[in-house]
């Protein structure tokens, strides 16, 4: 018995949702696979939460220094990992070292919010933001 016309209407169209959302999710792996670039990333600890209405997510910022007295720049990352968003979360107001790893292309802020993920901290100890050249 040949299937209806509506029945081959369904079907087309749900082997096309299922190829659309398993090309949506080989990108979002390939998305997080592959990093576009990875460094260090040195300042005071700002802030540290975690945020978003249905993806949770560890968002915070680090305040980069240049020159003492002059204003920082801010630097936005992701933290995935909930025991390194806790090591965090205690090292607010602190000078630390952030290794980052960062991911272009994300199809969703679910993954977090910017595409800088930080993976590893190092605390650095109480040095000044500056040199000064001595005196004479």
């Amino acid at each position: 018995m040949a299937a209806t016309f509506g029945g081959r209407v369904l079907r087309a169209f749900l082997i096309g949702l299922v190829a659309v959302l398993a090309g949506l999710a080989l990108y979002s792996w390939l998305a997080l696979r592959f990093e576009y670039s990875n460094g260090e990333r040195a300042g005071v600890l700002q802030k540290f939460s975690r945020k978003g209405w249905i993806c949770k997510t560890y968002e915070g910022e680090l305040a980069l220094y240049v020159v003492a007295g002059v204003q920082p720049e801010i630097w936005n990352f992701t933290v995935r990992d909930p025991q390194l968003a806790d090591t965090l979360a205690a090292a607010v107001g602190e000078r630390a070292q952030l290794h980052y790893v960062e991911h272009r292309g994300l199809p969703s802020s679910c993954f977090g919010e910017t595409g800088y993920f930080v993976d590893r901290i190092t605390a650095i100890s109480a040095a000044p933001l500056s040199v000064q050249p001595a005196a004479r």
